[in-house]
């Protein structure tokens, strides 16, 4: 590893982080990638130039031990330690995602009003303005290099990049799998199927279109599409996501024929970063439509699959609020079927999300409990539940509390559903 100094900064062309992604309470960066630092902050970005996290140094920001990462999509996200016992309690991770966009209703956009955030977007801009007045005629090959890179980058390009990187993909991902924070979010998407079953009234961040399966032709010309995309940083990518939001009801030939694909053409067996993950979204109806065969080539294929299921709640009456077109019988029927497949399979694992709200029946959260403590003999570490809150969760604090006296008798792992898009 070369570092070179140029007056206050000192430029790393090509770094190595850890190879796994990893839950640990300090910072810890993955795959490899290229360093600036000065006295006040370091940057580093991916392998096209493109600016992945900035960390602020010593005095004038928030925490040492938090930063700030821009995502494939164009968005900035905070990663807020938080209290590293009680974000683990929450959340599954040392680190909180504070996110800038209103969709979320536990951590929201504060972090971005603080004039530490403010003045570290400053100083990038100030950044790149310098890194464009350097004469790269003095610098080694590799640093120079570097610097045109990030330099071809600026904010105006980033946004371009996005725009094409959702072009490719036919739109943004409004939500993500919450398994996804195994990855820290790092997840290239390959739609497979647009829409969605039932159209709850709930939902806020799912299509209103009718559900259909995209052909072979269009799904391998995203795969190519995404590889030119990435490029070089191709080798940091190693985990996929099948969307959009029930990809497990397109059935096993696809969902097989595009993960396979996808490993082949992104090169995922290769990359730097190891343990390929695949997620994906499923209803209660295409989770129990599904029959062995379809779990059986999941669990062969050469990742670590994750699923998730909307459940919701096992409440009539909350149904019926939500306007979800499904009976608790059938919810039940669909959580016990998680259960066994997350028993049967050892590369699979099902999780469910379940709403929170302050004004919900006081019969949904027992209902609940139902299944995840009293249908179930023992603690199991497979089978995570999400919580996901409502609109009108009332306070934060009583949503915690709410939220930590459920998972004290739930007889599983337990965490709040965070929202992120990309």
């Amino acid at each position: 590893m070369e570092q070179f100094q140029f007056e206050d900064l000192i430029i790393t062309p090509r770094k190595k982080g850890a190879v796994k992604y990893a839950k640990i309470s300090y910072p810890l960066r993955f795959g490899v990638f290229s360093e600036i630092r000065n006295s006040a902050y370091t940057y580093q970005f991916n392998l096209n130039g493109e600016i992945k996290t900035i960390q602020g140094r010593g005095e004038g920001w928030l925490d040492a031990a938090e930063w700030l990462k821009r995502t494939v999509g164009d968005d900035w996200v905070y990663f807020s330690a938080g209290g590293y016992t009680g974000a683990y309690d929450y959340t599954g991770e040392y680190y909180v995602p504070c996110l800038a966009y209103e969709s979320n209703t536990v951590y929201g956009n504060g972090r971005f009003e603080s004039s530490e955030v403010l003045n570290a977007f400053a100083a990038w801009e100030q950044l790149q303005k310098r890194l464009q007045s350097l004469d790269l005629t003095s610098l080694q090959p590799d640093a120079a290099n570097c610097i045109r890179q990030i330099i071809d980058k600026s904010p105006a390009a980033l946004k371009d990049r996005a725009e094409r990187f959702h072009r490719i993909i036919g739109g943004r991902v409004t939500v993500l799998p919450p398994d996804t924070r195994h990855v820290e979010y790092d997840v290239i998407p390959v739609n497979i199927s647009d829409g969605c079953l039932y159209h709850c009234g709930f939902c806020r961040v799912k299509s209103t279109a009718g559900y259909k399966v995209r052909s072979e032709t269009n799904i391998l010309s995203q795969i190519e599409q995404l590889n030119e995309f990435f490029g070089k940083d191709i080798i940091n990518c190693n985990s996929v996501f099948l969307g959009q939001h029930d990809a497990l009801f397109a059935g096993a030939d696809i969902i097989e024929w595009t993960a396979r694909k996808a490993y082949e053409v992104l090169r995922l067996g290769s990359a730097y970063m190891k343990e390929p993950r695949l997620f994906l979204f499923g209803s209660v109806d295409s989770l129990l439509n599904a029959d062995n065969s379809l779990f059986s080539a999941l669990n062969r294929l050469p990742y670590q699959t994750y699923i998730n299921i909307g459940l919701e709640t096992a409440d009539a009456q909350t149904l019926s609020i939500l306007k979800k077109p499904l009976n608790p019988d059938k919810i039940s029927e669909a959580f016990h079927q998680l259960m066994a497949v997350n028993h049967q399979y050892a590369n699979i694992e099902i999780t469910a999300n379940f709403v929170y709200g302050a004004d919900l029946p006081e019969t949904h959260l027992p209902s609940i409990l139902g299944l995840t403590r009293h249908q179930l003999n023992r603690s199991y570490s497979k089978g995570t539940i999400y919580i996901s809150p409502l609109e009108n969760s009332g306070t934060k604090q009583e949503l915690l509390s709410k939220f930590i006296e459920f998972k004290k008798l739930c007889r599983l792992p337990v965490y709040i559903y965070l929202i992120q898009r990309l």
